[in-house]
């Protein structure tokens, strides 16, 4: 089980053959995405932000948010989690509790501050790319 933040798809999608966009492709086929309510809420206001509606086309858009939405098994987290120094980061760590994930793949330093969290690891997308 995986998670993938927003900075991380926002990185996937504003660069095709990217170090992101490569991690977010391997996960598809090697691992099981994990989605929230509230996580897909995020990406979805992030992906709608003047500055990333202009860079990333539409399509690019949906095909991303198509690719996780496809293959996630949904959660809806119970525990609150308190534990990120950026309050709105914490529903990343409570999808990845509630779904038993072992991987948080980000490029938010308010997350990656905290690996390894509880046994989860919160890597970078090249990181994640360097796992065997």
């Amino acid at each position: 089980m995986i998670v993938f933040d927003a900075s991380a798809l926002a990185s996937a999608a504003l660069r095709v053959d990217s170090v992101p966009e490569s991690a977010l492709l391997r996960a598809e086929e090697v691992d099981v995405f994990v989605l929230s309510p509230a996580v897909e809420r995020e990406i979805v206001e992030v992906f709608s932000r003047p500055k990333f509606a202009q860079a990333i086309p539409q399509q690019r858009r949906e095909y991303l948010l198509g690719i996780l939405r496809d293959e996630a098994v949904w959660f809806e987290p119970t525990l609150r989690v308190v534990d990120c120094r950026d309050p709105k980061d914490d529903k990343y760590l409570e999808l990845a509790l509630a779904a038993g994930a072992e991987i948080i793949v980000s490029g938010d330093d308010d997350l990656l501050v905290l690996h390894p969290w509880r046994g989860v690891r919160i890597l970078r997308p090249a990181e994640y790319l360097a796992l065997p």
